[in-house]
């Protein structure tokens, strides 16, 4: 007979205290074996993620108040996250005073027009904050990867878009681009996941099932994208999004550090 090996988990009054609320027992008992290690990890994450959303909503606050006007760009590659983030930043947050923007195909009209004006209808007003899931970026990698664009169409972007950031910023816009990055087996896990779940298959694109054959594609263009429009005024933050709550805490604590609101001011 084999000797069971226990783990001893020394557990303070904070951890007790997270165990014993609804939150706690629904974690702890959400599993046929009870794994009080991870669980306590699990509930301190959320107990961290509810601490940034508050200081979120004093943000949205402040952000209010003053009449500033704050971009928010998500990029990543297919099945990062950027929308189950996005989602996690906006869940308790006013619905006055932002909005999220995930613009589809252009049409034709719009092909024949200059790039970035489709995106200019969509900048926040005094007081609001725009969350982009997919921006402008689009045509620094997704569209030269899959050839929606012409080389010209690209080089002019790229000649473009940080003059047309510095003029963002000298309208006083507050501009946040962050990149959420995951390992090519981690998108092939979530993409199979959301191939085989009949309520999540519709999220599936032909751009999505071509991801993983063009994998060094992407890398190619993902870092000319870092070399030439990593700026001073609106510079990209590489987050990890290979955990989704970790890939929300760091997503949280980067623009609150950012934006500089003072609670007494509130």
């Amino acid at each position: 007979m084999m000797n069971e090996k226990k783990q001893k988990v020394k557990l303070d009054k904070n951890d007790l205290k997270l165990l014993n609320s609804g939150q706690g027992l629904k974690t702890l008992f959400s599993k046929e074996e009870i794994d009080l290690v991870s669980s306590l990890k699990k509930l301190k994450e959320l107990k961290q993620i509810e601490s940034l959303r508050i200081e979120l909503v004093k943000v949205q606050d402040w952000i209010r108040k003053n009449n500033k006007k704050v971009i928010v760009i998500f990029e990543g590659r297919d099945a990062a996250g950027k929308g189950s983030v996005i989602k996690g930043l906006t869940a308790f947050i006013n619905p006055r005073h932002y909005k999220t923007v995930a613009l589809p195909k252009p049409s034709k009209d719009q092909q024949g027009e200059w790039y970035f004006k489709r995106y200019v209808e969509k900048l926040p007003r005094p007081g609001e904050i725009v969350f982009f899931d997919r921006s402008w970026y689009n045509r620094a990698v997704v569209e030269p990867v899959h050839g929606f664009c012409s080389k010209e169409d690209y080089d002019i972007f790229m000649g473009q878009v940080n003059e047309f950031e510095r003029m963002l910023f000298e309208s006083e816009n507050i501009i946040f681009k962050i990149f959420l990055k995951i390992s090519k087996e981690e998108q092939a896990r979530r993409l199979m996941e959301i191939n085989s779940n009949p309520l999540k298959k519709w999220r599936m694109t032909p751009v999505d099932s071509k991801a993983q054959d063009l994998w060094n594609e992407y890398s190619k263009y993902e870092n000319a994208m870092f070399e030439r429009t990593d700026t001073k005024i609106a510079p990209w933050t590489i987050l990890d999004g290979e955990i989704r709550n970790q890939a929300l805490i760091s997503s949280l604590e980067h623009i609150v550090d950012k934006i500089p609101y003072k609670d007494e001011d509130l």
